[in-house]
């Protein structure tokens, strides 16, 4: 199973608006600080204002901020919100025609592995990820956003 990097880049802005406190960041300013795309930032930052997880305040003085407290934000629910389905196997989707599905108990075990998958996530709060000292903060101090019209690319 591998995450899209919709839920991995909703995981990093939570963290870089975590680390931010109450100063509001700009989604230029993220993008440029993870060396990311600034419209699939957009999007992303979207389904999260969606999801409550982050306000956007417009305006001179605009930008993001966290919506809620980070100890109340766990990690397990923001990859269910930003993920489009977890249809590990045929058998869990809608139109499933795999012929052994009454006789097989592979969809009842890999049931309870994403049960539990959550719920190991849904142990941590965004507040905990935050709480590793310094690092975090030196490594997304903030970045001036690039000029228009040049493109950010990721790094390596």
């Amino acid at each position: 199973m591998r995450m899209s990097l919709h839920s991995d880049f909703s995981l990093r802005v939570l963290l870089a608006l975590g680390v931010a406190g109450d100063r509001r960041s700009t989604i230029g300013s993220i993008a440029a600080q993870y060396g990311i795309s600034r419209n699939h930032l957009m999007k992303v930052c979207h389904r999260l204002r969606q999801f409550g997880y982050i306000e956007a305040v417009r305006g001179k003085n605009g930008g993001l901020r966290l919506a809620r407290d980070p100890t109340t934000i766990r990690i397990g629910d923001v990859v269910r919100d930003m993920e489009p389905d977890f249809e590990l196997v045929e058998c869990f989707s809608s139109d499933n025609r795999c012929v052994i599905t009454r006789a097989c108990r592979l969809q009842e075990v890999l049931s309870a592995g994403l049960q539990d998958f959550f719920a190991s996530l849904n142990r941590h709060t965004l507040a905990d990820l935050l709480d590793v000292g310094p690092g975090l903060a030196e490594a997304l101090r903030p970045v001036s956003p690039p000029t228009p019209g040049r493109r950010v690319s990721r790094p390596g």
